[in-house]
């Protein structure tokens, strides 16, 4: 088998990295290129979950960049080195990715729907059963999966205030499924990190555990799934597949409302596998008794184990999501990029992640090293002085900053000589008066301080310009500038 040229390999990585900066991940650096035979470029990943993400997500990217660095009409197909490496017997569809589940059909080992995290060596006869083929005329039903991602583990997931009780508890799951809470069961608004806890859960089970079946799906994929195998008289085969399962992790259940159907038959699915002790967990936009027109019977059983609520991030866990999330994709930012995203950005880490990939796009387009005014820039901030602009954080600092010429770096030090404590105090009572961030998000903001620290602040300045005249004079003409 040809080997590959090492150059080739760097060509490409350094290509992805110049044209498609935000698919990469550290991980990357796991990946080995094996052989480049026949236009076929193999490249062996560490383990089912980065095959399949890269064969769904990456895949165009990496023919686009092997093409680009050989010159010639090469194909890329991952491998996973756990199935691949030991005999080579792994069955793999188009692409060098195991055939998707199905009915009708025998899935591949490692697929998630089925059997995800299956070794090569799983045990034959637990195969057979789980992987038997139907009868043709059942016809084809797919069996639709999420693709779930290597960044959503549990070293990268970003605890705090709001989602303490979920994390503990998702962790405990993870090391103990079945026993520990069953069923989980997470809620929370968009983009807070439901999914990320889900997927950790199931990426962690699949490597203590490497025989498990889980089984991962949204709520909408069960109904259709559900509405399909109805219709086309595969209830037997459906049931078998949902109630065969170590794991079932359904995302969004909060979909199955008005489905009184469905909510019939997850409901006979959840008991089955609850009493054979198997793990639930579940995720919503609501808590149980907040779905509308889901079932009373459904309700108390979501809250037979724990429920757990997911709340918007902090300041100080808004930064250190970015830190991660920043870290993940191999970017080096200053710390004032770190702290303008978080107080730019104050719903969701979803949110966050966006604000830095579209900073990132601006790195790529403008050749630059990414800085403060690239940020601000790339999201939009008002340019200082606008009329109509409204008035931001930057804004009061640079006024602030230039009138009693001190750097940012010293508002956010440790620093307490008055010449620094002053200026810091008066930024924060601007920032008070008008922005609408809180007490809390203004005192991260400048150097991590708590929201009594910021009230005090706030006092200060209020006492001392009742007190002082000419003090007095100097915040109305610093609100006047900013107000410009």
């Amino acid at each position: 088998m040809p080997k590959l040229d090492p150059a080739l390999w760097r060509d490409m990585m350094g290509y992805l990295r110049r044209k498609h900066a935000p698919i990469c991940r550290q991980w990357f650096e796991e990946l080995r290129p094996v052989s480049l035979d026949s236009g076929l470029l193999q490249i062996y990943t560490s383990n089912a979950v980065q095959r399949n993400y890269l064969q769904r997500k990456c895949l165009e990217q990496f023919n686009e960049a092997a093409q680009e660095a050989t010159g010639a009409l090469v194909a890329v197909r991952f491998v996973n080195t756990q199935e691949h490496g030991g005999n080579g017997t792994t069955t793999l569809g188009r692409g060098g990715v195991p055939a998707p589940g199905h009915l009708g059909g025998t899935p591949a080992a490692g697929n998630l729907a089925s059997a995800h995290g299956a070794s090569a060596n799983s045990d034959a006869s637990e195969s057979a059963r789980s992987h038997e083929p139907l009868p043709d005329h059942h016809g084809d039903v797919q069996f639709e999966q999420i693709v779930i991602s290597p960044d959503y583990i549990f070293d990268t997931f970003v605890p705090g205030p709001g989602n303490e009780l979920a994390y503990a508890a998702a962790q405990a799951v993870a090391s103990q499924p079945g026993i520990a809470y069953n069923p989980l069961f997470i809620h929370g608004g968009v983009g807070l990190g439901k999914t990320h806890l889900l997927q950790a859960i199931c990426q962690t089970i699949m490597h203590a555990k490497p025989n498990a079946r889980i089984c991962y799906l949204s709520c909408d994929a069960f109904t259709n799934q559900f509405l399909d195998c109805v219709q086309k008289g595969m209830m037997d085969q459906f049931r078998h597949r949902y109630r065969h399962v170590d794991v079932l992790v359904v995302d969004d259940i909060h979909f199955l409302a008005n489905r009184e159907r469905t909510q019939e038959e997850f409901f006979h699915t959840f008991n089955e596998l609850h009493q054979s002790r198997k793990q639930i967990v579940i995720s919503s936009d609501a808590p149980p008794s907040e779905i509308p027109q889901l079932e009373q019977r459904l309700v108390s059983r979501f809250q037979w184990g724990l429920v757990a609520n997911i709340t918007k991030p902090d300041y100080e866990t808004r930064v250190a999501i970015v830190r991660a999330k920043s870290k993940l994709r191999g970017l080096d930012l200053p710390d004032d990029v770190f702290a303008y995203i978080a107080t730019k950005i104050d719903s969701n880490a979803r949110e966050l992640e966006g604000a830095l990939t579209t900073i990132q796009g601006h790195a790529m387009l403008n050749n630059k090293p990414i800085d403060l005014a690239m940020a601000q820039k790339a999201l939009g901030e008002p340019s200082f002085g606008s009329r109509n602009s409204q008035v931001t954080l930057q804004n009061i600092i640079d006024v602030v900053t230039a009138y009693y010429n001190v750097k940012l770096s010293d508002l956010q030090s440790k620093r307490r000589h008055k010449s620094i404590t002053m200026p810091r105090q008066v930024c924060m009572w601007l920032a008070r008066k008008r922005t609408r961030f809180s007490l809390q998000e203004i005192g991260g903001h400048f150097g991590g301080r708590d929201h009594t620290t910021v009230m005090h602040s706030i006092e200060t300045v209020e006492i001392r310009c009742g007190n002082d005249p000419v003090f007095a004079d100097q915040i109305r003409q610093l609100d006047e500038r900013i107000a410009r």
